[in-house]
C-alpha cells in the first residue's frame, strides 16, 4: 500500500475556498480506478505551523500513484488549485 500526502497553503485560506478544496479533493472519489482511498480535511488549529487543507490517497502501488497523477480527474484538481494555493508539501510512503 501506497499513502499519498499533500498539504496546502492558500492564498485566501477563508473557510469558503477551503472547503471548496475539500470539497474538489473529494469529487475524484469514484472517478480514479487506482485510487483506493482518499480523505480530504481543513485545518481546525490554525496555528503558524498549520497548513489549510490536507489530502490523503491510498494506492495498491507506485504504478496506481503514476497513473492517479495523469488521470483527466486529478488533472482538473490540479488546474483549480495550483492558482489557490501559496505552497504544497508532499510525502509518499509505503505500508505493509
Amino acid at each position: 500500500m501506497l499513502t499519498h500526502v499533500v498539504f496546502f497553503k492558500l492564498i485566501d485560506p477563508s473557510p469558503e475556498v477551503a472547503a471548496e478544496a475539500r470539497e474538489r479533493i473529494l469529487a475524484m472519489r469514484g472517478h480514479i480506478p487506482q485510487l483506493r482511498d482518499i480523505e480530504a480535511g481543513v485545518d481546525v488549529v490554525r496555528s503558524e505551523r498549520s497548513w489549510d487543507v490536507a489530502l490523503i490517497a491510498r494506492f495498491d502501488g507506485r504504478a496506481d500513484l503514476d497513473a492517479y497523477s495523469v488521470h483527466p480527474a486529478h488533472l482538473a484538481l490540479v488546474d483549480w488549485i495550483v492558482p489557490r494555493r501559496e505552497r504544497s508539501c508532499v510525502v509518499d510512503y509505503e505500508t505493509p
